[in-house]
């Protein structure tokens, strides 16, 4: 115990941050402008093969249901708006749009995100990332490079904390 009646080890609880988020967002908004367009959904959704990317009227209902302002774009504020509210129902819920994220960077649906896979992801999002790159990411998400990274794994990659 200390004179001053504190416990030395006791450390601050960490609060919701607004970088929570960030990484998810920056993802998704492709032409990095600082808010996700229907444009920026439709090239996000391109890679799944369901065809989604083409359906204006399900990007339309994304956008105006995370359109607080009505402006027409969904800003970062609102993204954590709509996830935060995610993190407070089931937990699967909570994950949507990471889900969809990881089945877009999931090429061959074997829910591991392979080297290749990461390597392809980050090429079509416009960032340069090499071999080495990769392989730290991989490591980084508790993965192995023949075996890849799970969906947990991208959550660690992309520092995107749901568990708080």
């Amino acid at each position: 115990m200390c004179p001053s009646d504190r416990n030395s080890r006791t450390r601050p609880e960490r609060t919701s941050s607004v970088s929570d988020f960030r990484s998810a967002f920056e993802v998704i908004d492709a032409d990095r402008d600082g808010k996700i367009s229907k444009e920026d959904l439709r090239r996000f959704y391109a890679g799944f093969s369901n065809g989604f990317g083409d359906d204006d009227e399900m990007i339309g209902t994304m956008i105006s249901l995370a359109d607080f302002n009505k402006d027409g774009f969904v800003e970062y504020e609102e993204f954590e708006r709509v996830l935060s509210r995610g993190k407070q129902s089931s937990a699967a819920s909570g994950f949507g749009v990471m889900e969809d994220a990881f089945k877009v960077m999931d090429k061959d649906g074997d829910g591991r995100l392979s080297h290749q896979d990461l390597k392809s992801y980050m090429n079509w999002a416009g960032f340069s990332a090499s071999d080495e790159d990769i392989k730290a990411m991989i490591r980084l998400g508790g993965g192995d490079e023949n075996e890849g990274v799970s969906f947990d794994g991208l959550l660690k990659i992309l520092a995107v904390d749901f568990a708080h």
